[in-house]
Parts: structure tokens; sequence; C-alpha cells
């Protein structure tokens, strides 16, 4: 069902719209762990030091997936707060288009270069041959990856995040059990985990892509629908090339640090691996999050309704704060218990390790989340420098300082120091950019904001 989110109360709008993106969130996650999950419980600690491994190289592939997202979704957001319809349209086809030929420039790339890649990264040679099988199957699912983001991305920007969480729902509960099936039943090994998540991806990606065409032709236009148009490529591009550089910058700069981390052997590459899918599940849960608040500053940009935007940004801080506390005791008082999920037999050093990488970072779950809803909306907005400048800052900061802090002392635990301090500078940052924005000055009168705010 799409939803106009520039009309009705800001706070009840965006929880309302954000609430089944809550949802997404976990079923994301359990469709992203699960294939360390059953990797570390039903083969072993080596063959989830192999996933985690390939995981990072992963995130190198979705980085451009969640920037044609981002791209598409402001776009279409934008157009569809402005109720030009036609135009929105030709930005769908214009955002598939230009996708599909990103992502065969991709599967090439990573078919002749991921092997090369493993080995920058230090990875150990008992880890190398379960990290490229693992990849290898992957790749050659990254078309279902990129539609699958394309038709998220459209239907968060027509105000329906209940649809998308349907159909991932579906996806991961199923994905989980096919894990096990393939793993244990038909003992496929990692190979077993990667079929796995090719299957349920394609199923995921073929029904949204389906449901997401189904919704656009019940929108009427009047003016013509092109299948692409340069003008608004231009405008996707716009979004989508710094989303891109920025996830990937950051996927590059986790390769530096997994290749540091790699140098302390196999038992403290499991322990991070187990260790940074629990927080990879609440930054992810903090983006997406964001990513719903970009929807509702685009919208509300669209139809010119800026005084509307600082209301978002105090709902999205309450929502992210309401998050962070769960987790932050969850992960800093029963972290060890949370790893073994993923460790069938850990060794110490393993469960040493992830316990103290939860404990140093989950404090500051409160301080990165705000920095995320306030890119968020500068996403939203498309002040994208200003986006890309705190996360350079973060990322530099923290692939630096890892660096240096592993060849102190500390060892490994300096390389997890590197994270609160990273996202301390950078959240300063991107709360400065948000409170100069144009909006900062756009708050109506009583009545107008009244008026404003009632549904029709």
């Amino acid at each position: 069902m799409n939803k106009d989110l520039t009309v009705g109360r800001p706070e009840t709008v965006l929880w309302r719209f954000c609430l089944p993106l809550f949802g997404s969130i976990i079923f994301q996650q359990l469709y992203n762990i699960a294939d360390s999950l059953v990797a570390g419980k039903f083969i072993g600690e080596g063959a989830l030091a192999a996933v985690g491994n390939s995981y990072e190289v992963t995130l190198i592939f979705l980085a451009f997936a969640f920037g044609c997202n981002m791209g598409c979704s402001v776009v279409v957001s934008q157009f569809f707060g402005a109720k030009e319809y036609g135009k929105m349209k030709t930005a769908v086809s214009t955002a598939c288009i230009a996708s599909a030929i990103l992502c065969v420039l991709l599967m090439a790339a990573g078919i002749l270069g991921c092997g090369g890649m493993l080995r920058l990264i230090n990875t150990p040679e008992e880890a190398f041959a379960g990290s490229k099988l693992y990849l290898d199957i992957y790749i050659w699912g990254l078309p279902f990856v990129f539609f699958y983001n394309i038709a998220t991305g459209i239907f968060s920007a027509l105000g329906d995040s209940r649809t998308p969480f349907l159909f991932l729902a579906a996806s991961s509960t199923a994905n989980i059990a096919v894990d096990i099936l393939f793993v244990t039943a038909l003992d496929m090994g990692i190979a077993g985990v990667a079929w796995a998540t090719f299957l349920c991806q394609g199923a995921s990606c073929v029904l949204s892509a389906a449901a997401v065409f189904s919704c656009l032709r019940k929108i009427e236009n009047q003016d013509d629908v092109r299948p692409f148009s340069f003008l608004i490529f231009k405008k996707i591009a716009v979004i989508a090339v710094p989303s891109i550089l920025q996830q990937s910058f950051i996927s590059v700069g986790n390769l530096v640090i997994q290749g540091v981390i790699n140098g302390f052997g196999t038992g403290v590459m499991a322990g991070y691996s187990a260790g940074v899918k629990l927080n990879n599940l609440v930054i992810t849960s903090f983006t997406t999050l964001a990513n719903g608040v970009s929807n509702y500053t685009a919208q509300n940009i669209g139809a010119q309704k800026l005084s509307r935007i600082k209301a978002g940004f105090r709902a999205g801080v309450r929502l992210v704060w309401l998050l962070s506390l769960p987790l932050f005791l969850l992960y800093f008082f029963a972290g060890r218990s949370m790893l073994r999920l993923f460790l069938e037999h850990p060794t110490e050093t393993a469960l040493q390790t992830g316990v103290y990488y939860l404990r140093i970072l989950s404090p500051f779950y409160f301080i990165v989340s705000v920095k995320l809803v306030a890119d968020g909306i500068l996403r939203g907005a498309g002040r994208m420098l200003h986006f890309m400048t705190s996360t350079f800052t973060d990322l530099v900061l923290r692939v630096v300082l890892a660096i240096l802090l592993a060849k102190t002392a500390l060892g490994s635990l300096g390389i997890w120091c590197a994270w609160p301090i990273g996202w301390t500078v950078a959240s300063a940052m991107s709360i400065f950019f948000y409170w100069v924005g144009p909006w900062k000055n756009a708050a109506g009168s009583k009545d107008q904001e009244n008026k404003e705010y009632r549904l029709p």
C-alpha cells in the first residue's frame, strides 16, 4: 500500500513507516547471519572464519547494490512527493537499465578478481579454499541482489514498507531452512551455505520485482513515460555514485582491517567474524531506519514542506535510541552467550576476541545512531558532499587507527578501539551538517504546522 509521507503528524507518519522496516531489519539480519551461524555450528570454526572472510568481500558488491537502491529510492520519492508520476516511472526504468549494466560489469570483475582479493587481505591458507568457493557461487547471484534492492527501494519511495517486509520474512526464513538442509542432510559444506543463499535471494528478487511493477501499473500518469532518460539518470547518479563510493570505501577499509585481523590467526578471525555479524545487525538496523528517514525527507522536499524535516529528525533519534538501549545491554552483559550462537566448540581466543569487540563498541551505539539519522536526512535532501565528508572521516580514522594500534602492546584489542573514535568524530560532523541545513529556519507558525500535518 502506497503512503504519502508529506501529510499527517511527522512522528506518527515516520514511526508507522519505519515499523515494518524494523521487522525487515530482523529478517535481513537473519538472512545475513544464517550462513555464518550454520557454518560455525554445523561445519566448524574454520568454516566460520572462511565465510566471515568472504563476507567482507561481498560487502563491496552490496555497496553497489545499495547505492543503486538509494539513488532510485530518493529520486522516485521526490517525484512521488511532487506527484509527477510519469517522471517517477521513467526514473524506475532508467534505474533498472543502468543497474543491469553495472551488475554485468561487477560479475565479470568478481569472477576474474576475487581470488586475488582474498590473497591481498592475507587470507590464511586453511581458509582460502572455503572463502573462494563461497564467493564463486555468490557472484552468480548478483543480479538477484541488485534487482531485489531496486525493488525494495521503489517500495520505500512509494511509502510502502510492508510489502518488502513480507517478502523478506518469507525469504530469510526459507534461507535458514535450506542452509541447514544443504549442510546437514546433503553434506554440501560451505557450498551448501552459498547455494542456499543464491536460491532464496533469487526467489525473493523475482517475487519483489513482479509485485513492484504490478503496483506501478496501477498508478495513473498524465505525462509520457520513457524507457531511459539521461537527465533523470544524472539525478539518480548524483545520489547513487556518492552512496556507492561511500559504501565501497567502507568495504575496502573493512578489507584492510580484515587483513590486519587475519595476521592474528584463525582464532581471532573466527571471534571477529561472530562479533562483526552481531555488530552489523545493529549498524544495519540503524542504517535501514535512516533509509526510512531519507524517503521521508525526499518526499517532503518534493512537496516543498521543509518544516517537517526537523520533526522527522527528532522522531528518528527517539526511534534509534529505543533500539540502542536493549542492544547495548544485551551485547555488553551477554555477549559471550550471543557469540556461542555462531561457535559450536569455540576456542577461548575466539570467544575472548568477540567479547572484547562487543564491549568496546556497544556503548557507542547511542552516538553512531544519531549520525546515521542525520546522514539519512542529508542523503534524502541530496546533500551528498556533506554526507560523504563525515563518512570518509569515520572510515579513514578507523582504518589508520586500526593499523597503528594493532602494532602496539594492545594487539588485536587496539583494532576494536578504532571504531568508537571514528564514530564519535564523524557523528559530530554529521550533526553539524544537519543543523545548518536549509530546513534550519523553515518552521512556520503553529497554525501553518497544524494545517500541514492534518490528514486529508
